[in-house]
């Protein structure tokens, strides 16, 4: 026996994560076992609306994997009483303006981050959905991430005794343009359209430290625009205005000291693109997407630098891959069941508004970190809603 379907309104399917991770490796792959697993056993399907300004290209997307509604005009979906959730992947720029739509419509509110591209507006997307009494949840999808998931793992065991230190290094090249097509869409590098690495990720870095080793307190940040020209993808060459790169300082609770490098213009040299080191009293954890290796205390070698002689000790040997004891299922697609459920059975979700929202005043203190040259305290406006 089942739950009648519930109807998700996807808006933005056309980008690259909204199609890849949200769309089909998500959505599509609940729909196709049967819907949302809820508590009591049973499954609750799912039905897919699509909504986007270029037609023939959700159109191609629709027929593709056997989508049924789409429409052009958001209003239009928005009025459908069939679809109670409203999921946005639109630019940043764009998002305010469709979730207020989505909140008035009384529609239940996923959303990718950031969820605004400043502190107000997140503010007053936050006391709207909280005074129209919808459920809301924004991406945190790299806290479900196999690597991280492991790291949270060596955490709640005591692994490292007190946690001194994060280090986090992210980020790779991408191409400018003009020699091979860039693998990010050229708004990302425009400030007028949303862009920057900054916004862009340290929503993530937010719930991440949050979530796995206590609050940001604050925050001391540096952001550069390396490659100051791009060709977008119709060939045309323009200036880039947004940061491609950003390095900060962070302080956290019990005195962990947190340090992060995001980069579009680095060449990977580690095992993976996100590689977050964690430094205790007991023990080290090197967390990647996918992959974690640990070295105890028991074991950690004694270097000794020598400016005259090579060292022939191969370091990276003496860490230890923590191993895949459990399946890992795709970060984005369990976000979006836990969220569902939720939704289903009208439970507070963890990952709400408000969070999103913090993520976005850790993203705005590092830009006035930038402008200042000074390190800004970080003031939480609230907590999440029940």
């Amino acid at each position: 026996m089942t739950h009648m379907p519930v109807g998700i309104i996807v808006n933005g399917a056309t980008g690259r994560m909204g199609y890849r991770q949200h769309l089909v490796r998500s959505l599509l792959a609940i729909r196709h076992e049967g819907g949302v697993p809820l508590s009591d056993g049973r499954r609750q399907q799912i039905a897919i609306m699509l909504v986007g300004r270029s037609e023939p290209a959700f159109r191609e997307i629709a027929e593709r994997h056997d989508i049924e509604t789409r429409t052009t005009d958001l209003d239009l979906a928005l009025a459908d009483d069939r679809f109670s959730i409203y999921f946005d992947a639109l630019t940043t720029s764009a998002r305010g303006v469709a979730i207020e739509k989505a909140i008035e419509a009384r529609k239940h509110i996923y959303s990718e981050k950031p969820l605004a591209g400043s502190r107000a507006a997140a503010e007053r997307l936050v006391h709207a959905a909280h005074a129209a009494r919808v459920k809301t949840g924004v991406v945190h999808d790299k806290l479900y991430l196999s690597g991280i998931r492991k790291l949270e793992r060596l955490l709640k065991s005591g692994f490292f005794g007190d946690v001194l230190s994060v280090r986090c290094e992210f980020g790779y090249w991408v191409f400018e343009g003009d020699l091979q097509p860039a693998q990010r869409p050229s708004w990302n590098y425009q400030a007028d359209r949303g862009g920057g690495i900054t916004l862009d990720m340290f929503p993530h870095w937010s719930y991440l430290l949050e979530n796995l080793f206590g609050s940001v307190l604050s925050v001391y940040a540096h952001r550069a625009t390396h490659i100051a020209e791009r060709v977008d993808e119709a060939g045309f060459t323009y200036a880039a205005t947004a940061d491609d790169a950003s390095s900060a300082l962070l302080e956290l609770e019990h005195g962990v000291i947190a340090q992060i490098n995001s980069s579009w213009a680095v060449r990977v040299n580690r095992r993976e693109l996100i590689e977050l080191q964690v430094d205790g009293t007991h023990g080290s954890a090197v967390a990647g997407l996918f992959h974690t290796s640990v070295q105890p205390r028991e074991v950690t070698p004694r270097p000794a630098w020598n400016p005259d002689l090579g060292d022939p000790h191969t370091y990276a040997s003496d860490w230890i891959d923590v191993p895949d004891n459990e399946a890992f299922e795709n970060g984005f697609r369990l976000q979006w069941e836990e969220f569902l459920q939720d939704v289903a059975e009208d439970a507070p979700y963890r990952h709400d508004f408000a969070s999103g929202l913090g993520a976005v005043e850790l993203a705005e203190a590092a830009v006035d970190s930038c402008v200042t040259g000074q390190k800004v305290e970080i003031t939480r406006t609230m907590e999440s809603h029940p």
